[in-house]
């Protein structure tokens, strides 16, 4: 083989790998389009208004877990996690790792890397109808979780 095959085919995967690595950094209003299942950051699970015995909501056992699919940190600061009626938890210099999941309680605490606290003292997740909507900090739609009556998308989340 010569050396000017050689270099071609090297450049053409050099060419490769950063269409590969371009389309992974697409802007958000690009990866809109793509499908659900592809979303590196998305909304995993939605534990809502829990009451307990005494019909009290425990405002620590209501969350939204939100999953980095991907090997790479993913910056979530200036990110927003809201619900229907636009009640907003705002991501503050927060860094999810690869393959991590971070769970954002409505109630009062103190934040670690797998709990942050939205610091409420009501609760924000209607168990009858609502839904949990992730946008990044360009405010592009990130990820939505609907559930019960209320119309709109959502990958199926809900109440595990």
């Amino acid at each position: 083989m010569s050396a000017s095959v050689t270099v071609r085919r090297l450049a053409a995967a050099a060419v490769t790998v950063a269409a590969v690595a371009g389309a992974s950094a697409l802007p958000a209003s690009a990866a809109d389009h793509a499908p659900r299942h592809r979303a590196a950051v998305q909304i995993s699970n939605v534990h809502y208004d829990s009451p307990d015995r005494h019909h009290r909501s425990n405002l620590n056992d209501e969350w939204v877990a939100i999953t980095n699919t991907t090997r790479q940190t993913v910056n979530l600061d200036r990110w927003t996690l809201s619900d229907r009626d636009g009640r907003t938890y705002t991501f503050h210099h927060y860094r999810l790792g690869g393959r991590a999941t971070v769970r954002v309680h409505t109630g009062i605490g103190r934040d670690t890397f797998r709990d942050l606290y939205q610091d409420r003292r009501n609760s924000v997740w209607d168990r009858r109808a609502d839904s949990a909507t992730l946008r990044n900090d360009h405010r592009r739609l990130v990820d939505t979780v609907t559930w019960g009556g209320h119309r709109g998308g959502g990958h199926g989340g809900g109440h595990h």
